[in-house]
C-alpha cells in the first residue's frame, strides 16, 4: 500500500510552499500547491517566451523526456530479473512512456526543441551503473537507482517546478507526479520486504550512486534557476523524499544520516 504520510511542508525561495506527500489520501497534487502566492503572480513567474528561457528549457525538458524514457527501458528490464513482477513492472513502464510524451508536448507548446544529445549524456553515469548492476542479476541496485534515486529526484524536480510553470506545462506535471509516486512506492515496497537480505548491497548501491544524483542537481543548477526553480530548494525537496523513502525501506534515522552524509562526501 502506499504510505499516507501527512507529509510536510517547504517554503522555497521562489515564496511559494508546498507539501511532500502522496497523492493517496485527501490531497491532490494542486491542492499541495498551497500557501503564499497561491494564485501564482504573474510578476513572479519567468518570461516563457524569452530566448534565455526557451535556451534553458531545451535542456531541462529534454531531461525529463530522457528521464522518462530511461525509466521505461528501466522498469522493462527489471522485470527479466524479477519474472513474477513482469506484469507489473511493464504497466509502470507503460506509465513512464505516456510520461514522456506529455512532457515532449510542453516542449512543443513552448515552441522548444528539446537538446537530446545533452539529456543523454547527463544520465549516462547512473545509466552505466544501471547497466552495470543488470548485467550482474542485482536486484536491489537497479531498484535503488530507478525506483528510488531517480524517482525522488523526478518527484523533487516536478514539485519545485510546478509552482513557476506555465499553464500547459503545470497540467500535465501535476498528472505525472502522481504516478510517480507509485512507482517510488513500488521499490519501497520491494526493499522494505527484502531489506534483511539486501541491506548490505542496498548501502553500497547507495554509497555509488547518491553522489551522482547530487553532480547532476549542480549541473543543472544554472538552466534551472532561468525556470526560476533554486538548486537549494530542489537539493531539499530530493533529500526530504529521499530519506522518507529509506525510513519507509525500514532504516532508523541514524542510519539514514549516514547514508545521505554519502551525497556529501562523494
Amino acid at each position: 500500500m502506499i504510505h499516507e504520510g501527512a507529509g510536510q511542508r517547504i517554503s522555497a525561495s521562489n515564496g511559494y510552499s508546498h507539501w511532500i506527500c502522496p497523492p493517496s489520501g485527501s490531497m491532490s497534487t494542486s491542492d499541495t500547491l498551497i500557501q503564499g502566492h497561491a494564485d501564482l503572480a504573474l510578476g513572479e513567474l519567468p518570461d516563457f517566451t524569452s530566448e534565455h528561457y526557451k535556451d534553458a528549457y531545451s535542456r531541462i525538458n529534454a531531461i525529463v523526456i530522457e528521464g522518462e524514457q530511461e525509466a521505461h527501458d528501466n522498469y522493462i528490464a527489471i522485470g527479466t530479473l524479477i519474472p513474477e513482477q513482469a506484469e507489473e513492472l511493464t504497466r509502470l513502464a507503460r506509465m513512464e512512456l505516456k510520461h514522456m510524451k506529455g512532457f515532449t508536448a510542453c516542449g512543443n507548446n513552448l515552441g522548444v526543441q528539446a537538446d537530446m544529445a545533452f539529456a543523454k549524456e547527463f544520465f549516462t553515469p547512473l545509466h552505466d551503473n544501471f547497466q552495470k548492476a543488470l548485467a550482474a542479476g542485482k536486484v536491489t541496485t537497479c531498484l535503488l537507482i530507478q525506483a528510488i534515486l531517480i524517482e525522488a529526484f523526478a518527484i523533487s524536480a516536478y514539485h519545485i517546478y510546478i509552482p513557476v510553470s506555465d499553464p500547459f506545462a503545470r497540467r500535465i506535471t501535476e498528472g505525472v507526479v502522481k504516478d510517480e509516486y507509485t512507482h517510488l512506492n513500488y521499490g519501497q515496497e520491494w526493499l522494505k520486504a527484502n531489506l534483511d537480505t539486501v541491506r548490505e548491497e542496498l548501502e553500497q548501491a547507495n554509497r555509488e550512486n547518491l553522489p551522482l544524483v547530487r553532480r547532476m542537481l549542480e549541473q543543472v543548477a544554472d538552466d534551472a534557476a532561468a525556470l526560476h526553480m533554486d538548486k537549494e530548494d530542489l537539493m531539499a525537496d530530493f533529500m526530504t523524499s529521499y530519506q522518507e523513502a529509506l525510513t519507509e525501506i525500514g532504516f532508523t534515522s541514524r542510519e539514514i544520516a549516514r547514508l545521505a552524509t554519502a551525497a556529501l562526501l562523494g
